[in-house]
């Protein structure tokens, strides 16, 4: 009777272990697996932009089948764009292609005020820019990539030409600021750090004197008088 009662118990024992590793591998295909990619937001509608300071998408901007389009009429002053959310820390990733010669920006932490005129006052820039092509030789902090006025990019940067898709990242994580380009990571600053307080206040932003001061607002494109193209944009709150 013993070695029955031993057999019976080392049956449920294998048959328990069995349920366990079952339950363990449908645990893998649960909807809960899923919510790193579910996290992510893509904006590419209509919906998610419009106007600095207006209400809706201005002429200078369309937005179709998954394409971000600026058609460079605005100049480098009144016709940008910000996104309907407000985000504190994120990453943002997006492809991106520029005309020749052409400059713009993505912003974030746009504080929006009638009392600005662009997003450039208070949002920090990655730089977007031929260049190549650019009319005026650029500065190393002017270019592709970097944190315009404030970071330049590392010898890990490489651009594609005119006319090519590039790709970008951004992400802000409680200070800590990584730029990205096509796969290589070429910026990397602490904004809560003396060393940015320094870059800040060294004279390049002594006409804006809001700039880099909130860590929550919008994220921002830019028209600077070039024609640019943004696909696959898309965001996610960390």
């Amino acid at each position: 009777m013993r070695k029955i009662l031993m057999l019976a118990g080392i049956i449920l024992w294998i048959t328990a272990c069995k349920q366990e590793k079952k339950r363990d591998v449908e645990a893998l295909s649960t909807p809960e697996a899923e919510t790193v990619e579910a996290e992510w937001v893509t904006l590419t509608d209509v919906s998610q932009w419009r106007g600095y300071n207006l209400d809706s998408l201005p002429s200078n901007w369309s937005i179709k089948d998954g394409i971000i389009e600026c058609y460079g009429k605005a100049g480098d002053v009144g016709g940008d764009i910000i996104s309907t959310e407000q985000y504190d820390n994120f990453e943002l990733s997006l492809e991106w292609k520029i005309s020749k010669g052409g400059n713009s920006g993505i912003f974030y932490h746009v504080v929006e005020d009638t009392i600005y005129h662009s997003p450039y006052q208070t949002g920090p820039e990655y730089q977007l820019l031929d260049d190549e092509g650019s009319e005026e030789p650029a500065e190393d902090w002017q270019k592709a990539g970097a944190n315009y006025a404030m970071h330049e990019t590392n010898e890990k940067k490489s651009l594609n030409p005119v006319g090519e898709w590039n790709t970008s990242k951004i992400i802000f994580d409680n200070g800590k600021v990584e730029h990205w380009l096509n796969g290589q990571k070429i910026v990397v600053f602490d904004k809560f750090s003396e060393d940015w307080k320094l870059k800040r206040n060294s004279g390049k932003w002594n006409d804006y004197p809001d700039y880099g001061k909130s860590n929550v607002g919008y994220l921002a494109l830019q028209d600077h008088g070039a024609g640019v193209w943004f696909r696959n944009v898309r965001v996610r709150r960390l």
